[in-house]
C-alpha cells in the first residue's frame, strides 16, 4: 500500500513531527508485520528519526546542520540562494524504513519520524509512505 502525507512548513529550517500520520497509513494499510518507507520528496527536504520527548533535540539538529553547512558560500547560491539546503537534505537523506510490528511502526519509546524542511517554508511537501506486508 501506498499513500501521500501533506505538510505545510513555516520556517526555512525545522522538523516536523510526521509519526502519527505514519502511525496512522501503516494502521489503514492492515499490515500487521512487514515495513514501512518513509519518502519526502523534494530536493531540500529530508526524513529523520529523532528523538521527540525533549524539543531541544530537534533545536539542536537545525543548529548543527547550521553549524557545519553554513548558507550563502556554495556554488549552487548563484542558482537561488539555497546551496546549503541541498546539501543538509543530502546529509541526512530523503527517506528512512522501520520494521511494522504488529500494525504499529517498530520505533521506540523516544523515537518519532520527522519531516526536515531545510528550504522553507513550503505550502505543500509530500512525504510518500509505502507499505509492504511480510
Amino acid at each position: 500500500m501506498r499513500d501521500i502525507i501533506t505538510v505545510t512548513t513555516h520556517q526555512r529550517e525545522t522538523l516536523i513531527d510526521i509519526t502519527e500520520e505514519v502511525k496512522e497509513v501503516v494502521r489503514a494499510s492492515g499490515v500487521r508485520d512487514g515495513l514501512v518507507s518513509v519518502y519526502a520528496q523534494g530536493a531540500t527536504a529530508a526524513v529523520m528519526i529523532q528523538e521527540n520527548w525533549d524539543e531541544s533535540v530537534q533545536t539542536d539538529v537545525i543548529n548543527f546542520m547550521r553549524q557545519i553547512i553554513p548558507r550563502g558560500v556554495w556554488l549552487h547560491d548563484r542558482q537561488d540562494g539555497n546551496g546549503d539546503s541541498h546539501l543538509k537534505a543530502g546529509l541526512v537523506g530523503p527517506s528512512e524504513t522501520m520494521p511494522v510490528i504488529d500494525g504499529k511502526p517498530g520505533l521506540s519509546t523516544w523515537q518519532n519520524i520527522f519531516l526536515c524542511e531545510f528550504d522553507g517554508p513550503r505550502s505543500e511537501r509530500h512525504i510518500v509512505c509505502t507499505v509492504l506486508n511480510d
